[in-house]
């Protein structure tokens, strides 16, 4: 069905509904987020629309679910969440992210150590490509030189989240990278370009209060020996993917070559490597079938009128591109809050937020640039998500206490807000002489 014959109707809405009843009510009675399995939340959705869907057969209806679920779009970010997480784990038993902290930490400045661990979260985000996983390697360093320099620890703590959230929002290999680049239909290149003019200003100025904050302590930290070899994945797959080489091909290529390394260096025996690879690729099973039921339950939404009338909605009183960029923020901002994870709240707003690109010609890059960024603004400001909860766990102190010191997070919000009045920046949007 052509989606201009689509007729809008909010009742298509219902399994949203139920799903944030089944997930976020039963989190919040729970006392906690991700008490309700997030593959379990989006199974029971679709049990609505498919039965009582009127018009036609169980059989057509259940094939429409399917239809959306193996969308090519759909089953291409599964293959690249494979690769990723096969990358990803391969790089770690090979050392590769204990060589990059090594090698971050090696080179900070005792008297700006504060700026110095944002930075090297920074360096290791963007090369291990999530944040979670930053915050898990870099927290129990900051917490050790918070007790040796007496700095905060909840001033630490948010130091590692900020410069985590960097990575999230940059990195090549990002699930929230994936996701924004693959339902907006853009290059990661491309998207990469236009985030980078408008983040990389308010990265510098978090910096610069990480410096203020800081100046002063000395770090006694004594790094481990740096193998620059091991360091070398990472930089190779940044530089292929800045180049626009394909990102299936980009993390093939950086896991054969952790795969060499590892097999050179003694990091692993071949039978190490497949372990790792599998390791990483069983990672990713939760995502990946969320992402499957995620693509079935939206197409039936989007074939019963839902995402049109979400669209008619929020465009009734739009007149300009700025409006559009906000309604996209917007959307992807609640569906954030709601599920308190920044992958799927990418998932369900990426074709509300094509739709409304094209009708207001976004280019492409920008639209997911704009979701990626308030996606990783709202995932690391929110005490209940899995981000601030897991740094919070990792020093010893309460989510809310580190929130005061979130700099980079905030800044990025109101980056993106001013980057969307300002228009900037004009030589990635699409008729650039029209608001």
């Amino acid at each position: 069905m052509k989606p201009e014959n689509i007729v809008p109707n909010p009742w298509a809405l219902v399994p949203l509904g139920v799903f944030f009843i089944f997930y976020l009510a039963e989190s919040v009675a729970a006392g906690a987020f991700y008490k309700m399995p997030l593959p379990v939340a989006f199974g029971l959705a679709p049990l609505v629309p498919i039965p009582t869907r009127k018009g036609n057969p169980l059989h057509s209806r259940i094939e429409l679910f399917c239809k959306g679920a193996a969308n090519s779009n759909i089953m291409l970010m599964v293959l690249i969440f494979i690769l990723a997480g096969s990358f990803a784990q391969t790089a770690k038993a090979m050392g590769a992210v204990e060589a990059t902290v090594n090698l971050t930490l090696s080179i900070l400045p005792g008297n700006v150590l504060a700026a110095g661990i944002f930075l090297a979260a920074c360096v290791i985000s963007v090369s291990v490509g999530t944040s979670v996983g930053t915050i898990v390697a870099l927290t129990p360093v900051a917490a050790g030189l918070s007790a040796q320099t007496g700095i905060s620890p909840a001033l630490m703590s948010a130091v590692v989240v900020s410069g985590a959230m960097f990575g999230d929002n940059l990195s090549f290999i990002s699930d929230t990278t994936i996701v924004a680049t693959r339902t907006q239909g853009c290059k990661m290149a491309d998207k990469f370009k236009t985030n980078f003019h408008i983040v990389m200003p308010f990265a510098l100025l978090t910096t610069i209060i990480y410096i203020l904050l800081g100046s002063g302590a000395q770090s006694s930290f004594a790094g481990g020996t740096v193998s620059w070899i091991k360091v070398l994945p990472y930089g190779a797959v940044l530089a292929a993917a800045v180049m626009g080489v394909n990102v299936m091909l980009v993390l093939l290529g950086g896991t054969v070559l952790c795969g060499i390394i590892g097999l050179l260096t003694g990091g692993f025996d071949i039978w190490g490597w497949t372990t790792s690879m599998g390791a990483g690729i069983n990672g990713m099973g939760e995502l990946i079938i969320v992402t499957i039921l995620a693509g079935g339950m939206l197409e039936m939404i989007r074939c019963n009128g839902g995402l049109a009338w979400i669209i008619q909605k929020m465009t009734a009183k739009i007149n300009s591109r700025r409006g559009a960029e906000m309604s996209i923020a917007g959307v992807v901002s609640f569906a954030n809050l709601c599920t308190a994870n920044n992958t799927i709240a990418l998932i369900m707003a990426g074709p509300i937020a094509k739709e409304i690109a094209q009708r207001f010609e976004i280019a492409p890059s920008r639209s997911a640039s704009l979701l990626d960024i308030f996606s990783c603004f709202v995932q690391g400001i929110i005490p209940y998500g899995a981000q601030l909860l897991m740094a919070a766990s990792l020093s010893g102190v309460s989510p809310v206490s580190i929130m005061q010191y979130l700099y980079y997070p905030y800044l990025l919000g109101i980056g993106a807000l001013l980057a969307i009045w300002l228009g900037y920046p004009r030589k990635y949007r699409l008729n650039t002489a029209k608001n």
